[in-house]
């Protein structure tokens, strides 16, 4: 195999955490949904052995280059999930009346939102069909940046993504919290306004886990346990910051996140601080990805890869 020097910085991350997931879903007697894993397991490895093919034997440098990083992508969305997991139950009390009084303080107040949202019914549709694009919007961004041959922005984009979801998988269990759709009632009449993605039933269930944790896992019912700080809000941040300078991409992405801050509330049932810190986790993710590939910028030049980041 033939991974570039970013590639391999991700590789060795994604081991260390595959090892450390097996070692706690052990310790834990947590069973696990092994066919549900083991295919997107196998999505991911396919994509980085078909890339690894038109590297080394086809010598399609872009190709890989999009392929390798989609499958890594793939394979940390997992891995990552599943070690997320493994902090339940808390064992710190959450936080969340903390952040509430902040929420306060700034003048915000989630059912007021919800119920002014709810008057708009059409608005919060696009709203809700906004919010189920920041996945998507990470994969298009992957391939574009690896058909145009810019490895080492890929490569950045890519550790941004991994430390940035890291921190905010340490600071969540240090400090759990669970937003503001854990503590707050809606109304029926705005429950039934408009599809909401993470309702308080939903904040519900993500308590339950908190307090009992998990003895199954399987991907058919991972649940986002992260309020604070707003990985959504990181993965907006991503997007708009690493988007190539296309003439029609470009505004599409930028448009989807204009409406993704206000999504990210609405949808994602989150306090206010919550993507302020994700705003945070962002710039500080995005520094240190900064450091890590400027050391690695000699590896890149030697092997033929003199573009700057």
């Amino acid at each position: 195999m033939r991974f570039l020097p970013g590639e391999w910085f991700v590789v060795r991350i994604l081991l260390a955490l595959a090892v450390l997931d097996a070692v706690l879903l052990y310790s834990k007697n947590i069973g696990v949904d092994a066919a549900g894993y083991a295919g997107i397991v196998a999505v991911g490895l396919f994509l980085v052995a078909t890339g690894q093919y038109y590297r080394v034997v086809r010598n399609e440098r872009r190709l890989a280059l999009a392929l390798v990083a989609a499958g890594l992508f793939v394979l940390f969305t997992i891995f990552g999930s599943i070690f997320n997991y493994m902090f339940l139950p808390n064992t710190f009390a959450p936080i969340d009346d903390f952040l509430m009084q902040i929420d306060d303080a700034m003048g915000y107040h989630w059912p007021t939102l919800l119920i002014w949202v709810s008057h708009y019914p059409w608005f919060g549709t696009v709203l809700y069909q906004v919010y189920f694009t920041s996945l998507p919007q990470l994969l298009v961004i992957i391939l574009v940046l690896g058909f145009m041959g810019q490895a080492q922005q890929l490569h950045r984009f890519l550790l941004t993504g991994v430390i940035g979801a890291l921190m905010a998988i340490v600071i969540w269990a240090l400090f759990p919290n669970f937003g503001a759709k854990s503590f707050h009632d809606l109304p029926q009449s705005v429950l039934d306004a408009f599809p909401i993605a993470v309702t308080p039933a939903y904040g519900d269930a993500l308590l339950a886990l908190s307090r009992d944790g998990v003895d199954y896992l399987s991907p058919k019912n991972v649940l986002g346990l992260i309020g604070f700080p707003s990985f959504h809000t990181v993965m907006a941040c991503m997007s708009v910051c690493f988007v190539p300078r296309h003439r029609v991409l470009m505004p599409v992405i930028f448009c989807l996140n204009a409406f993704m801050a206000l999504a990210i509330l609405v949808q994602g049932g989150h306090h206010l601080i919550d993507m302020i810190g994700g705003v945070g986790v962002f710039m500080i993710a995005y520094a240190l990805s900064g450091v890590t590939m400027r050391r690695l910028n000699s590896a890149y030049q030697k092997i033929g890869e003199p573009q700057a980041v």
